[in-house]
């Protein structure tokens, strides 16, 4: 798709602030230990999203369709007993009693043999402590609220953006009272196939320079049914402190099969500008109108001499078939390093697991443990593992399997949560013009997933 001319921040070194902006940079030190069973860094959880229960009929640019949306499982995973053989270390998926089930997920007990090594929560870098109002009041400079992004809040739904874009073409530019400048612009741009972009773009700067706010927002849409809406947002501080973000949503109907298909991402970042610390995450959901489901995110941070990574994904394809997998990992300048790894995969109750915790000392030594589960959808799963220490099991044992069959947040969530995409109105389309339609090579099933085989190996 054609992009808008717009002057988009690009880096956090350029970041984004505001005039009266309380912010703080907040470190938590933290002790290293180069034992494989203590754990300093850690990756927050993923998070889930509540699922609607009520059917919706929405209407997507010039087709309906009809939704309906029921529970899935929820699995709560509890830990207990140290690591060391099939039996020593039990990872419990149960149901949620409060959760209504689904009648396509299969009911089943899991214990998953050596469990990962347990990744305390990172370091919260930038702390939020005030708030204010968005602008919108024409011939009024803008109030910046802009702060820096939180961490592990995964994508935001579009109404907590807020966008509102103006219907007039403006340029404008103030002072306020304690000598902060602010400006606000928007427009819209044309093109081919009957490309619409309408965009507004504010900012502003404290009356020293020290500090210093962006924020754009834009539609898109064009005749083939492609609707856009996103957010670019950058900033600094006095202190130094810089962090950038961007987020967007958009709708489009796949030439090939003509399945609507709405996708969304967010990425985010922060750096301190008196410490060598900082952080970054990229999201993204994909979903279609069939039940086809892809998630994932890649996350890094820094504190001083320690780093850490994260990255997972989850893949439904509609009819069943289920992948999950993540693998995280850190280390120090000292040479300390260590992490954890799993998968699965499911199909009709028959699926595996398997996975390894592994840690390598300064001196280069290494530990692991690798684990691993079959479930023969009859009620027998086959346990097996093994460690660098001796460890090793091997074992048929009787269980039931739980696994998510389907998503806990799909498509008709996602098209609840994005009233304000599908209400784009692209341009009207002049009689006998027809949308120029690229159909190009059909996509293959799994082009876009991330795999563990696209992971950096285990260290």
């Amino acid at each position: 798709m054609r992009q808008c001319d717009l002057e988009l921040m690009a880096s956090s070194s350029r970041g984004f602030s505001t005039t009266h902006f309380d912010f703080k940079l907040r470190v938590r030190r933290l002790n290293v230990a180069l034992q494989p069973n203590t754990n300093v860094l850690g990756f927050g959880s993923r998070k889930r999203r509540k699922v609607c229960s009520d059917a919706d009929r929405v209407r997507l640019g010039s087709f309906q369709l009809r939704c309906c949306c029921s529970d899935s499982v929820t699995p709560i995973r509890r830990t207990s007993g140290p690591g060391g053989n099939g039996g020593d270390k039990n990872d419990e998926w149960r149901f949620d009693p409060n959760k209504k089930h689904h009648s396509r997920t299969h009911r089943v007990r899991i214990q998953a043999s050596p469990a990962a090594m347990p990744f305390a929560s990172p370091p919260s870098f930038l702390k939020q402590e005030k708030f204010f109002p968005r602008c919108i009041p024409r011939n009024s400079g803008p109030q910046s609220r802009d702060t820096p992004p939180k961490r592990d809040t995964g994508i935001a739904n579009e109404k907590d953006w807020g966008i509102s874009l103006l219907n007039e073409n403006i340029n404008e530019a103030g002072t306020n009272e304690d000598g902060s400048t602010w400006y606000r612009e928007s427009g819209e741009e044309q093109g081919e196939n009957g490309y619409r972009c309408r965009w507004t773009k504010m900012g502003g700067q404290s009356h020293d320079t020290s500090s210093e706010w962006k924020e754009t927002w834009w539609e898109k849409s064009d005749w083939t049914g492609y609707k856009e809406l996103g957010v670019e947002k950058s900033g600094r501080n006095s202190e130094g402190d810089s962090w950038w973000e961007t987020w967007q949503e958009n709708l489009q109907q796949d030439e090939w099969s003509n399945i609507a298909r709405i996708e969304r991402s967010a990425q985010k970042q922060a750096k301190s500008g008196t410490e060598n610390a900082g952080w970054y995450e990229k999201w993204w959901e994909k979903y279609d109108a069939k039940g086809w489901t892809e998630k994932g995110a890649h996350k890094y941070g820094r504190l001083n001499e320690q780093s850490w990574w994260e990255k997972w994904g989850e893949h439904y394809d509609g009819r069943g078939s289920v992948l999950k997998w993540t693998d995280k990992w850190a280390e120090t300048e000292l040479g300390t390093k260590w992490g954890d790894k799993w998968e699965e995969r499911f199909f009709k109750g028959i699926g595996s697991r398997h996975g390894e915790t592994w840690h390598v000392s300064p001196s280069g030594e290494r530990w692991s443990r690798t684990w691993g589960e079959e479930h023969f959808g009859n009620g027998k799963v086959h346990k097996y593992g093994n460690s660098t220490t001796g460890e090793s099991w091997d074992i048929v044992v009787d269980e039931e399997t739980y696994y998510e069959a389907e998503p806990h947040y799909g498509w008709a969530d996602v098209v609840g949560d994005s009233s304000q995409l599908l209400s784009i109105e692209p341009r009207e389309m002049p009689p006998g013009v027809f949308p120029n339609l690229d159909f190009g090579t059909p996509p293959s099933p799994d082009a876009d997933h991330d795999s563990p085989q696209d992971l950096p190996p285990s260290q």
